[in-house]
């Protein structure tokens, strides 16, 4: 038995446009998933688009912006129409910022939870209702962070976000149970992306080499492990409400 064969199943990915959503979307597609790859940026979705039909999956590409619930009713309506169904949710939209505390204003706060726990909380409402009412089972995985668990500095807001994304997590992986969608979360470590690329000052780089037992950043590629782990139903079936950190160590030291 493949433990990892996703053969039939169809993987919504919002954010699979991203650096780290893109590398996901890979491999959920190599292993067989129909991939929806889901974002804003056209041109992104089909070079990831061709990188899945490049190594032997299916995809394709829905435009939604993710924190509006009629987009994201539409990507379930357009996906539905598309393979039949959906099994697997992956939440990958992530914004950032380094303003210090003290200077952060509203609109920065409220553009970042938008993006970071809104819309995880809305695609878990409009394709977490799909699985569950289907009554065949699925996996949701939400995109968490280090930061959620360690307090670091200049990312305030940031880290709050990805703090909820761990309890909304915990908290549907209850909810869902018995209808057998499981619902867990990956804490990447310190993957370099569009999004934190502007945080990484030399003396950054430096903090976080220094509290990272590997000492080095991750490739996007070392989350494929997880992401196939946890979409599979036969490999994580008994595994819901888990937070998976890929990490390098990070959140393993005391700092």
């Amino acid at each position: 038995m493949n433990l990892f064969d996703l053969t039939g199943k169809t993987a919504v990915i919002i954010g699979g446009n991203s650096t780290l959503g893109g590398a996901m979307a890979v491999a959920l597609g190599g292993h067989g998933a129909n991939v929806a790859v889901v974002g804003r940026n056209m041109e992104k979705s089909g070079d990831v688009k061709k990188r899945i039909e490049e190594a032997g999956g299916k995809a394709e590409v829905f435009s939604a912006d993710a924190t509006n619930v009629e987009d994201l009713q539409k990507v379930l309506a357009d996906v539905l129409a598309w393979t039949g169904r959906v099994d697997i949710l992956m939440n990958c939209p992530g914004k950032n910022s380094p303003t210090p505390f003290f200077d952060i204003q509203m609109e920065e706060w409220d553009s970042i939870m938008d993006v970071n726990l809104k819309s995880v909380v809305l695609a878990c409402q409009v394709f977490g209702k799909h699985m569950v009412d289907k009554g065949e089972g699925g996996s949701i995985i939400n995109i968490s962070s280090a930061s959620s668990e360690i307090p670091l500095s200049r990312v305030f807001t940031y880290s709050a976000s990805k703090a909820a994304v761990n309890n909304v997590t915990k908290f549907l992986a209850r909810e869902f149970a018995p209808a057998r969608v499981r619902v867990n979360a990956i804490i990447p470590g310190f993957f370099p992306a569009e999004q934190n690329r502007k945080i990484l000052s030399p003396e950054r780089v430096d903090s976080i080499m220094g509290h990272t037992p590997m000492k080095r950043f991750g490739d996007a590629e070392e989350l494929q492990g997880a992401a196939v782990f946890l979409a599979s139903d036969k490999a994580s079936s008994f595994v819901t409400g888990s937070l998976v950190t890929v990490d390098g160590g990070f959140t393993a030291m005391t700092i």
